[in-house]
């Protein structure tokens, strides 16, 4: 009875995921030429390809992430590819007051905002949780939680003068438990908690700004595979950066609710209906001996 249940469910998940597919509104890239754009974490991975999407498209770009150097080249490509104008400020999104003054830099620089996307994280170390682990736990929540609340809330007055959009950058893991992670799980299902609500108060006070959740898988950045790599399966992480950014970048632009990249992840859908299928199925991804590592002691 559960099985057939369960195919039902599978059956009419892949027709709705079919069908929103077919009737999804056409992207058109040219939207993109002039709008004023900023972009967290945008020094490597997902980050850097959105810049380089919004660049080639003709944005005005602001990137920020902590190193420097890196950001300069990042600009510098920005720039080859067609970008309007492309700046960056190197910002720590653990600190408070660099929130502030990375909107303030975009209302500088560009008197206003149109896009909000917001992509940075602290490294998901791999670990088994115990009481050693609660300073990470505050250092994880400033910055994939309180800093993306932060950049929100001072960029709204901006956003609502230009009906802009604001793209929210999470996980499978904000969508489903995922061993080994719990901050980082924390952080990212609390994100949706947050800017769920946001939507609803945005209404109530008449801004006209979208907010779209990318609910994000396996992504073959370099960071990624390396903190992964001691626990789940390398095979996993297939799908590029810059595939994920275009996508992230259209879905945003689209002003979709909810993005799903890649398609698998919609699974999660299921975790109301089936959570011990669904835990079965993230443990499988788990490597062999994968826990025996995590219990000894570090070098």
């Amino acid at each position: 009875m559960m099985m057939a249940l369960a195919k039902v469910v599978l059956i009419a998940a892949l027709g709705a995921v079919l069908v929103g597919y077919i009737f999804r509104e056409r992207f058109d890239p040219e939207s993109i030429r002039g709008k004023r754009v900023i972009v967290t974490g945008a020094s490597t991975g997902i980050g850097e390809q959105l810049a380089y999407w919004y660049s080639r498209l003709g944005a005005r770009v602001l990137i920020t992430s902590r190193r420097e150097a890196v950001l300069q080249q990042v600009v510098a490509k920005c720039k080859e590819l067609g970008a309007q104008e492309a700046f960056y400020i190197p910002l720590d999104m653990s600190r408070f007051e660099d929130t502030s003054t990375l909107i303030q830099e975009a209302e500088r620089r560009f008197g206003g905002l149109d896009y909000l996307v917001l992509n940075h994280i602290y490294s998901n170390y791999i670990h088994l949780w115990d009481e050693t682990k609660f300073d990470q736990l505050q250092k994880v929540m400033d910055v994939n939680f309180r800093a993306y609340v932060a950049l929100a809330t001072y960029a709204t007055p901006m956003l609502a003068k230009s009906s802009g959009s604001i793209g929210v950058v999470s996980s499978v893991a904000g969508q489903i438990p995922t061993p080994f992670l719990p901050p980082y799980c924390a952080s990212k299902f609390a994100l949706h908690g947050f800017f769920g609500s946001l939507r609803h108060d945005f209404a109530y006070q008449g801004y006209d700004i979208s907010i779209t959740e990318h609910i994000i898988g396996s992504i073959n950045t370099t960071n990624a595979v390396e903190f992964s790599k001691a626990a789940f399966r390398s095979e996993l992480f297939s799908t590029s950066a810059e595939d994920t950014a275009y996508r992230i970048m259209e879905g945003t632009t689209l002003r979709e609710r909810k993005v799903f990249f890649p398609q698998y992840t919609r699974i999660t859908m299921l975790r109301d209906f089936f959570p011990s299928l669904l835990d079965s199925a993230v443990r499988s991804a788990v490597q062999e001996g994968a826990v025996e590592k995590l219990k000894a002691p570090p070098k």
